[in-house]
This record gives C-alpha cells, structure tokens and sequence, in this order.
C-alpha cells in the first residue's frame, strides 16, 4: 500500500507557568492511502497537537512530517510548508463556518482565493459537486446561520472536500452534536469517507467513535502513543490497564500469577484460580491484572456445565436499558459488571454463578509509573488542546 501520511519523532513542546510540557513527546506513524486513522485519548494527551502540527497551525520543535510524497515539516532541514499550501482539508471541532456567507460561499471560499484559485465555471461545479456528496444538495444560497447542527457539520465537510485534499483531518468534528444526531453523522461519515476513498485522521475522545470509524486506532497518553492497532485489536487485546480503561467498560481483577501451562495463564484472584489465555512476557508469582470486558462474562442462576472460572456471586444491583440487563454482581469483595439479555430476570440478592471465557480474559502488567508521573504534566493544558476558529484551514 502507499503511505500517504508519514510523521517520524514529532515533538511539541509549550513552556507554562508550571514548567516545560512535552505536548507531543516523540510521535511517529503512518497512514495509508484510503485508511482511517485515528488518534484516540484524554483531552490532553497531545491529539489534536499532533494533528494541529500535520496541518500546519502548530510549529513542531522535532520530527518530520510528510504527506503524499512532500516533506512539510523537517525541523532538521528547516522545512515548514504553509498551511494553505499543504494537499489537506480540515474539519475543526467549532465547524468554523463563516455567519456572513450563505452555504455556496463557505464552501466556495477555499478555491476562489489565493494561489489556489480557479476559474468561476469550475468552483460553481466543484462546490455543487461538494454540497451533493453531504446532501447539502439545493441549499447553497441559505445563510449558513439557518442551517442545524447537522447540515453545519456537512457544510464544514463540503467545504474541507471541494479543495479535492489528499488528506482529510478531522478534529472531533462531532462532538458539538446531540447524542441521536451524532450518532447519524458517525454512520454518515463513515460512509462518506469509505466511499470517496480519502485518507483520513481523526481526532476524538469518544471511544464509540473511534471503535465504529477507525481502519487503525492509536491511543495516546502523555503525549506518546500507548497502542496502535485495529479497532478488534485494540479492544479486544489491549496492551495496559490504561487502554483497557479507555476503550470501553472493562473489569480489572488483581491477582499473581500462579502457573503457566501450555501458552495458558493461570492467576490466584478472587479467592480462587482465574485461567487467561495469553502467557507471553510473564513469569510465575509476577502480580498482574486481569481484564475481563462484560460481554466475555456469562451469569447462570444454577451451577453451569463448565468447572473452569466459575465463581459464586450475588447481584448487587440491576438496571434496565431496554435491550439488556446491566448487571453488578458481588464475588469475593469485587464488584463485576456484566450485560445479560432484557427477557431474563435477576434481582437484588439473588445468588448467581459467573463463567469469565477464559479466551477472553486478559492478562495486563501492573507497572505504569513512567506514564503516571507524567500525566499530570500533560494535564496542565496545551494550546494545541483547544478548538479552532476559522484560521488557515478551511
């Protein structure tokens, strides 16, 4: 496949009141041609920096960034290519639609100025071409303030596309939306995007968004990427307790390895033995964390068919959501938290038994203290974090 995006050591540093802030501390990755890439993570985990420092509205302090064959940043060659002469289109989190201009003239705005202007004939086409691909068809002389949320979203879309970009940055663009609106628009974009074909980044927070959207998912924390991998890979094999917490509801056990056997892991928690599936890069009496996600829970009200990861428990609390049950059930002092199917019937204090699939059970390391002395650094808050008004990109 043909790189598209390549971005080698970036780093961004800001000097605060507390001290120096390593924003961006060493980021490399690359992005293929047609794929989806996204940076996932905690406001202030450096992001929308990275993302800010691709588009040309950050100054990077190291690295190297280059998008379809072209080197727009080198701090080492003291190459910084303009923002507006960079082959992107960008979409920020406020839409930075002008209230001014009617839906023909946002969109237009991009490729009837500068240096990469073209004749009226072909804006006209290009523009309407733009507004029908995000169904906009037909209102290009409504004032932009009349159009809703939505319709302001596409036309912040529309008006990234009609410069024809080979790179598409989204800086979560839906996060001004509604709950129901947001997830249209998630399906919309996705859509959108797999049938245009473009290369695209996408910055967001929201694990919903980065699970349904993302080819590829790198988790960021501290400034540095955490994890990369596909979307299955990322929430079903998840590398620390930090990603297992990020990406979706997960169960933590603390437990100590006890033997390993065959590829198997064998762990002492819960007052009990708890099999994991994964060995690899632990020994015998290594303490260690098991992630355990809902779905991979299963609650019999009689002793089930299986002996293996089977521990009694009582339900604390159960709370209808429609399509299922979200349940807590109490084992040994802990709390699990599992989903079982709305037609079955628990209460408060009935005694259970719960199967955790040991294929599912994920082993995790305990130590993280590099990332926790840092992250309350990278918490101090960075220009880069913050939303755009209608600036360079557009």
């Amino acid at each position: 496949m043909t790189t598209m995006v390549k971005v080698s050591n970036l780093r961004k540093i800001y000097i605060t009141d507390e001290g120096t802030v390593d924003a961006v501390g060493g980021v490399s990755f690359e992005v293929q041609a047609g794929e989806c890439y996204t940076l996932l993570g905690p406001s202030g985990c450096g992001k929308s920096t990275t993302l800010r420092c691709i588009a040309g509205l950050e100054k990077a302090d190291g690295g190297e960034i280059t998008i379809a064959d072209t080197v727009v940043v080198s701090t080492e060659q003291g190459v910084a290519v303009p923002t507006h002469k960079r082959p992107i289109g960008m979409v920020f989190q406020s839409y930075a639609i002008w209230p001014h201009m009617n839906v023909f003239e946002n969109v237009a705005f991009p490729i009837i100025q500068g240096s990469g202007r073209v004749s009226k004939d072909e804006a006209r086409t290009r523009v309407l071409h733009a507004l029908s691909m995000v169904r906009l068809d037909g209102l290009e002389n409504r004032p932009a303030p009349q159009l809703s949320g939505g319709q302001q979203q596409r036309l912040a879309l529309a008006r990234a596309l009609v410069r024809e970009p080979s790179v598409l940055l989204l800086d979560e663009p839906l996060s001004n939306l509604d709950a129901k609106l947001r997830d249209e628009m998630r399906v919309e974009l996705k859509e959108l995007t797999q049938q245009l074909g473009i290369t695209t980044i996408f910055v967001t927070h929201d694990q919903l968004e980065a699970l349904t959207l993302s080819d590829r998912i790198a988790v960021m924390r501290s400034g540095v990427i955490v994890q990369e991998g596909s979307a299955e890979a990322i929430y079903a094999m998840p590398n620390s307790r930090f990603t297992a917490e990020f990406i979706g509801i997960t169960n933590l056990i603390e437990g100590n390895v006890k033997q390993i056997d065959a590829g198997r892991l064998l762990v002492g928690a819960l007052s009990g033995d708890l099999w994991c599936a994964n060995a690899e890069g632990f020994e015998v009496d290594d303490p260690v964390i098991v992630a355990v996600r809902p779905e991979s829970l299963e609650v019999w009200e009689t002793q089930p068919p299986t002996s293996e990861n089977v521990f009694e428990g009582t339900v604390e609390a159960v709370v209808y959501v429609g399509d299922s049950l979200d349940c807590r059930i109490a084992v040994d002092g802990f709390t699990l938290r599992t989903f079982v199917r709305g037609t079955r019937h628990f209460k408060r204090g009935d005694s259970v038994y719960v199967v955790m699939i040991a294929d599912e059970c994920r082993p995790l390391p305990v130590e993280e203290s590099a990332f926790m002395a840092n992250d309350s650094a990278s918490n101090l808050g960075q220009p880069g974090e913050t939303s755009s008004g209608p600036v360079g990109v557009v």
